[in-house]
Order: C-alpha cells, then sequence, then structure tokens
C-alpha cells in the first residue's frame, strides 16, 4: 500500500533547516553612477590633509633641497682656435685651416721604393699621364706632341727587369704574373713621372734634357703646375730628409700610435697646449686630448670673442621614464628590473641611480660652439621658476688628481699631481666622417708563447703595382720564383743520406716576421721587441718584410724596436689605407694613414728546434737496384 505524498515544508522550514539553496540565480552587483559629470572624481580631494602630512613626514619630503624648475639659463663662454701643430719629436708650426686636423695628425709619405726596388708604378704612372696631359692641353704653341713624348719617355723610363738573370730587388716584379704583365704593358709606352716631379722637386726644371724647344719658360711653368697638382692631390708629412725619412709624421713605430699636440690663445694672455699622447687613429675627438703643461708653441693668434647667450632648458626624456601625469599608463620597452649589475660595475649603478631616483631632476640646455675651438666657459646663471637666480659652478672642479671629483668632458693633465682640474670643452678640428679605402697593409702582432716570440703577419701586401694581395700568396709566389731561379745542388756534393737526419730549425712562411725579446739598455728587467729575420728556405739569406709598417729604419740599416707592452695577449693589428674626406669649404682631402686595432689573440707558429725527421726514400741512379 502506497504512503500518501507528505505535506511539502513551508519556506520558513527550509530556511531553518537549510535544507535547499536560498538563491538558485547567481547575479552580479553593478554600481549605478547617479550623475554622468566626473569633475569631482577627479579633484582627487583629500578627506585627511592630516594624514597626508604625516605620509609625507614619514617619507621624509618635508627634508627634501629641490627648488624651482628652471626656466632660462644665460651662460658666457671664450672659445679660442688652434693655431699651432707638433709632431711627436718635430718642431712646431702653423696649423693649416684648409684641412681637418685628422690629415696633420694620421698622413705618412707615400712609399714610392723599398731600397732599390721601385714600387707604386700607379701613381708613377699617374703623374706622367697627368703631365702628357697638360702638354696636349697647352699645345706648346703648336709644337709636335708626339715627338716631345717620346722624349720624355725615353728620359724617365719605367725600368723593365730582365725575367732571364733577375737581381734580387726584381722578384716582387717578376713573380706575380699579373704584375709582370702589367710592367711589361707600360714599359716603353709611359713615363715615369715620379721622376720627373722628383727632378723638379729638386731644383730641376722640365726642359732639361728635351731638344728642340722653342718656349722652355711655358714648359718650365708646366712642371711648376705639375709639382703643385700632386702636392694638393695626397696630402704627405713635409720635412722629409735623410735623418727624417718620414718628416713631421706624428707616427711612432715604437709605440704604434700617433703622437702630437695642438696649441691656442687663451683669455688673458698665455698659451694652452693639449696632447694626444695615444691616438690610435679613426675617429679623432676630445677624448683623446689631455692637457701638456710642458712648453708651449708658439701661438700668437688672440682669441675669438667672448659668446653669451640665454637659452631656456628642457627636461631630460628617455625611454621607460617615470610619467608624471596621473592615470597614465606607462610603456613596458624598458625593463629597469632586468638590470643586474654587479658591485663593481659603476656606469650602470650610475645609470640606475639616475633612472630610478634623479631622472626629474635632469635638464639639458642647447649650447652651440664654433667648430675646431677649446672653449672657456667663463660663467652660467640659470633662473628658475620663483625669479631667484643661481650661479653654477663646474661640478669637475678641484684637483686633478682627486679620485672623488666626478666629470664628463672634460680633460686630464698630463705628468703633474695635484693641480687645478680643468673644465673647458675641447672641439677638435675634424670632421665627423672619413671614407677609408681598402687596407693596402695589413699587419697582426702576436704572441707565440712557445716559440716565445712575437710574429708580425703580414696579412695584406702592396704589390709594386699599388693593388693589396694577401700576404701569404705572395710570399708563396715569391719563394716559388727564387727556387726556379736558384742554382741547383751539384748531386757530387749530396752526402750519402741516413734513414733520419737532425734539423737544427724547421722553415716557417716568409711572410711572418720575427720580433725577438731583449733588454732595454741600462735596465736589468725591461724588456723590448727587436725586429729579426727568419732565413730563406732556397738561399738562407734574411727575408725582409714587405710592409712600411715592419720595414722601419730596414733600408737606413737601423734597428727597430717594438715596445714590450704594445703587444698585449689580445695581439694588435696595424693597417695602413687611403683615407678621403671633405672639409667645410669642399676642398676634398686624401691622405695615406695608419691605424691600430685589437688582434685576435694568441698564435703558434709551429716554430721547432733540434729534431729528427725522416730522411726521404733516395730513388737509386739507373741501372742499380
Amino acid at each position: 500500500m502506497n504512503e500518501p505524498n507528505p505535506v511539502p515544508p513551508t519556506f520558513a522550514e527550509d530556511l531553518a533547516g537549510r535544507r535547499h539553496p536560498t538563491v538558485g540565480v547567481w547575479n552580479r552587483l553593478e554600481g549605478r553612477p547617479r550623475t554622468a559629470d566626473f569633475e569631482r572624481a577627479l579633484r582627487v580631494e583629500v578627506r585627511d590633509p592630516l594624514w597626508m602630512l604625516t605620509r609625507q613626514w614619514q617619507l621624509g619630503e618635508f627634508r627634501g633641497t629641490d627648488a624651482g624648475s628652471p626656466v632660462t639659463a644665460t651662460y658666457s663662454v671664450s672659445p679660442s682656435r688652434p693655431t699651432r701643430f707638433r709632431p711627436h719629436g718635430g718642431p712646431p708650426e702653423d696649423l693649416p685651416t684648409d684641412r681637418p686636423l685628422e690629415t696633420m695628425a694620421e698622413r705618412r709619405p707615400l712609399p714610392f721604393a723599398f731600397g732599390d726596388e721601385e714600387i707604386a708604378f700607379d701613381l708613377r704612372v699617374l703623374i706622367g699621364h697627368r703631365w702628357l696631359k697638360l702638354l696636349g692641353k697647352h699645345n706648346l704653341l703648336g709644337l709636335d706632341l708626339f715627338r716631345f713624348e717620346r722624349q720624355y719617355i725615353a728620359k724617365y723610363p719605367i725600368a723593365l727587369p730582365d725575367p732571364e738573370h733577375p737581381a734580387k730587388e726584381d722578384t716582387a716584379r717578376l713573380a706575380h704574373p699579373e704584375v709582370w704583365a702589367t710592367m711589361q704593358t707600360i714599359a716603353g709606352r709611359r713615363m715615369d713621372g715620379y721622376l720627373l716631379y722628383r727632378h723638379i722637386k729638386g731644383g730641376g726644371n722640365a726642359a732639361d734634357g728635351i731638344n728642340g724647344l722653342l718656349h722652355r719658360t711655358t714648359l718650365n711653368n708646366l712642371g711648376k703646375r705639375l709639382v703643385a697638382w700632386f702636392d694638393a692631390l695626397i696630402d704627405q708629412p713635409t720635412g722629409i730628409t735623410a735623418e727624417r725619412p718620414d718628416g713631421d709624421a706624428t707616427w711612432d713605430p715604437r709605440r704604434l700610435e700617433h703622437r702630437f699636440s695642438v696649441s691656442g690663445s687663451v683669455p688673458g694672455g698665455g698659451e694652452k697646449v693639449v696632447t694626444a699622447q695615444e691616438y690610435p687613429g679613426g675617429e679623432l675627438d676630445w677624448h683623446a686630448f689631455s692637457v701638456d703643461p710642458g712648453p708651449p708653441l708658439g701661438g700668437t693668434k688672440p682669441p675669438e670673442k667672448t659668446l653669451s647667450r640665454t637659452v631656456f632648458p628642457a627636461p631630460v626624456r628617455f625611454s621607460g621614464m617615470p610619467l608624471p601625469r596621473w592615470w597614465a599608463i606607462e610603456d613596458g620597452r624598458t625593463n629597469f628590473a632586468a638590470v643586474r649589475p654587479d658591485s663593481t660595475d659603476l656606469a650602470r649603478l650610475i645609470f640606475l641611480e639616475f633612472a630610478l631616483v634623479f631622472s626629474n631632476d635632469w635638464y639639458q640646455l642647447p649650447c652651440d660652439l664654433p667648430a675646431g675651438t677649446m672653449n672657456k666657459i667663463r660663467g652660467l646663471v640659470v633662473t628658475d621658476v620663483f625669479g631667484e637666480k643661481l650661479w653654477i659652478t663646474p661640478a669637475g672642479a678641484g684637483d686633478d688628481e682627486d679620485q672623488r671629483r666626478w666629470s664628463m668632458f672634460t680633460l686630464d693633465t698630463i705628468g703633474t699631481a695635484h693641480v687645478p682640474a680643468d673644465t673647458d670643452l675641447l672641439l677638435p678640428p675634424s670632421v665627423p666622417k672619413v671614407a677609408e679605402g681598402p687596407a693596402l697593409e695589413e699587419v697582426l702582432l702576436i704572441r707565440d708563447e712557445n716559440a716565445n716570440l712575437v710574429w708580425g703577419i703580414e696579412q695584406t701586401v702592396r704589390m709594386p703595382t699599388g693593388e693589396p694581395r694577401r700576404g701569404s700568396e705572395a710570399a708563396a709566389e715569391a719563394l716559388v720564383f727564387r727556387r726556379r731561379h736558384s742554382e741547383p745542388a751539384s748531386d757530387e756534393e749530396d752526402p750519402p743520406r741516413a734513414p733520419i737526419s737532425y734539423q737544427a730549425m724547421n722553415a716557417i712562411p716568409e711572410h711572418w716576421i720575427p720580433f725577438i725579446p731583449v733588454r732595454v739598455p741600462g735596465d736589468n728587467r725591461e724588456i723590448q721587441l727587436q725586429r729579426a729575420a727568419m732565413p730563406s728556405v732556397v738561399d738562407g739569406q734574411p727575408v725582409p718584410a714587405r710592409t712600411t709598417l715592419l720595414r722601419h729604419g730596414f733600408d737606413a740599416g737601423k734597428q727597430y724596436f717594438v715596445n714590450e707592452e704594445e703587444v698585449p695577449q689580445a695581439g694588435t693589428r696595424l693597417s695602413v689605407a687611403f683615407n678621403r674626406t671633405r672639409w667645410r669649404d669642399g676642398r676634398v682631402v686624401l691622405w695615406l694613414s695608419a691605424h691600430r686595432g685589437a688582434g685576435r689573440g694568441e698564435a703558434s707558429s709551429g716554430l721547432r728546434f733540434d729534431t729528427l725527421i725522416d730522411t726521404p726514400m733516395m730513388t737509386p741512379p739507373s741501372g742499380q737496384l
């Protein structure tokens, strides 16, 4: 028998017994504004000003020294232009104003010969072509130009070496097929213009030795024009003599860098000298110089007129900087939390402190200064929003040797301790961009700890025709050529061979030039590197260097030394190339310069001494077993 349906409980019973949920549908509570005007909400009204003042006191805001923001800044600058130039070890001279300072600081003489070997035939033919072009342009009052051209070609010829009986200095011109083909092409057809240039430069005339001339004065004037044209084409050092083959070039072959000084007058009288002690070449800017307290260079030009200007400072802005406005969402392009500097990484620590603490306290103001000047800031006055005028002193003022002194864009002082720091601004008369040509010479100075030597590897050498070529290929071609033209050894002088033979020293590629460590005279501890030479595997004669970088003093019979500290464990890279730029007036300036850069680390030449090697099997004479 089925039981009757129970009486459903009431709502009060269900609620008391909590047998069923009281709410069956989930709803979301949303606020409904009473007005559409948000002006009062954006006021950010302070309901408890005492609490706000207390928080400011707890955070130390009442002890802040921040004043009003700057509105204007007035500064006074006294510029002066450098007027004197002195290469290291040379006499001072006037600094030219028609070319950048890089030209005077880097230029080196053009190599037209290595001892008895003539090179740079590209420039020799260029000068000769220019001379014949001058003759054709002026036509010498209707004279027979062809006849005069043949006379000049015969008087200033391009000598062709004898391939059957080559001299030692003819190896570079005969070993490479392309160079030899070029020499055969131009010999007898083109004149050596450098011989004519040197003849006129030495006091001769262009008409000397030329027959059938009626207007020698016109021809001699053209010769002077030829000399002026080539002197203006490629800037070279002056004062080249037998005692100073490099003239006033600033390259210091012992330290492998440029060294020079410039000077200019200062307000109130006197002269200021700044010296570049370790300029490797390339970009020349203020950081390459130091104040030199040595003797003046003789500059007498007065400084320029003092500049006084009023400018408007602007806050410094950078990516990721905290935004000053409320309700603004900052971008995440810069994550300062991801910067994890070490305790000794001062640059990053200073940057983070600036970005996170003092970023809103830095302002920048424009300061337009004449290019190529040494500028002394005589005063700086800042006016803030309250109308107060503040006199700003240099941050780097004080003792130059004070370790707590912090400054930027200022120069240090050479050698003198405890002197007032120099707070002037230097803008050298340089150019922002220099076009550098392909490397005509390249040398790697590396350390070989196994052989206890430093090697100068001639990576790139300059061929007699003026084109660059890999040093290994040029050395291999010269070696094959000497073997081909060396006298073969007689079979009767060849002694019997044993299964093994003693080798005093193995062979090293001829483009590896050794530098041996020797003691500095008068010092029992300091070491310097002396250039040496390896014997040739053909005739046993010393193999000389083929680059001007390593050939310093060789043709004059002088030794060459390099400071031992100039070749670190990472090595040193030296290169020679043509540089080209434009000066302010649009004039094109071209010069040959040397640059120094970082090397590629240590290397091993494989040089070994006192070894036993297997003797190659000898072929028995015919008819014998």
